[in-house]
C-alpha cells in the first residue's frame, strides 16, 4: 500500500487500548495514516479507517518476531516514516494481583518485561532509521512516573525498564539527531485506563490537580512531540501527571 501524497505516517506500538487507542484517534483525526502494532489481531470494533490493512500483529517480547515485524513495516511505508511511538508496555503482577518487587520477580519475567518495554523501542527505531531520517521524523518513547520513584502498584521490572527507557531516549536523541530525527519521551502518571489498580483514588487525592488524567490528554502531548510545533525539541522527557512528580 503506498502512502497518499503528503499524508504523514505514524507507527504505534501498544495500540489496542488506553493511551495507545487514544493516540490512534488523535493522529487519525489530524489526517495521519496510522500503522498499529500489538500482540492481538486487529479488532474490527476499532473505529478508524484502514485499520486492518495497517495493523501488524507482533509479540515485542520475542526478539525474532520484533525483527521480522520491521520488514513488514518497511513493506507498508514506501521509504518514509514520520513518527514512531513506542507505547507498548507490560507490568506483570503476582498470582494474587500484587506488586512484584526485586525479591520476587523471576529472571524470565525481568527478561520479558525488558524486551517489550525497553529493547523493542531501540530495535524498531534502529531498524527504521532510514525511513525516519527520510521524513525528518520523530520518535516518542512512553515512559512512566514509576521510572523515577517507587510506585505502589508498578512492579520493579516495569519501573526499572521505564527508567532505562528514559535514559535510552537521551542516548537516542544524541545518536539520531545528526540524521534529522528527534527523540523524546513522555512520562504519564495516573491515567484513566482499564489497567488502573484498586487504590489509585488514594494517589489522586494527593495530586496538585486532584484528578485522573484522560488518555486523550496524553495523546495530545504525543502528537505535539511528533508535530512541527516541537521541531527544536529533542532529548527531553515531558511529565504528564497532574504534578505528581513535584
Amino acid at each position: 500500500m503506498s502512502d497518499s501524497e503528503g499524508q504523514k505516517t505514524l507507527l504505534l506500538t501498544g495500540a489496542s487500548r488506553g493511551i495507545g487507542h487514544a493516540t490512534v484517534k488523535r493522529f487519525s483525526a489530524a489526517g495521519w495514516r496510522v500503522l498499529t502494532c500489538s500482540r492481538q489481531a486487529f479488532d474490527p470494533r476499532c473505529p478508524w479507517p484502514g485499520g486492518e490493512d495497517n495493523h501488524i500483529q507482533v509479540d515485542l517480547g520475542d526478539p525474532n518476531n520484533t525483527v521480522e515485524a520491521i520488514e513488514i513495516v518497511k513493506s507498508k511505508i514506501n521509504g518514509r516514516l514520520d513518527a514512531l511511538v513506542n507505547n507498548a508496555g507490560i507490568s506483570p503482577k503476582s498470582d494474587d494481583g500484587g506488586r512484584l518487587n526485586t525479591l520476587e520477580t523471576d529472571l524470565r519475567t525481568w527478561g520479558k518485561v525488558f524486551h517489550v518495554n525497553f529493547f523493542a523501542s531501540v530495535v524498531l527505531a534502529r531498524g527504521l532509521k532510514d525511513e525516519l531520517s527520510a521524513a525528518k521524523g520523530a520518535v516518542v518513547n512512553v515512559t512512566s512516573i514509576a521510572g523515577a520513584r517507587v510506585h505502589p502498584f508498578a512492579g520493579a521490572a516495569y519501573s526499572t525498564s521505564k527508567a532505562a527507557l528514559a535514559a535510552l531516549t537521551r542516548e537516542m536523541a544524541h545518536d539520531f539527531g545528526p540524521l534529522g530525527v528527534r527523540v523524546n519521551a513522555i512520562a504519564p502518571g495516573e491515567v484513566e485506563t482499564s489497567i488502573l489498580s484498586p487504590g489509585t483514588e488514594k494517589i489522586v487525592e494527593t495530586l496538585p490537580l486532584r484528578r485522573l488524567g484522560q488518555p486523550s490528554e496524553v495523546a495530545d502531548v504525543i502528537y505535539f512531540l511528533c508535530s512541527d510545533q516541537s521541531s527544536y525539541v529533542t532529548g527531553t522527557e515531558i511529565e504528564v501527571n497532574a504534578g505528581q512528580h513535584v
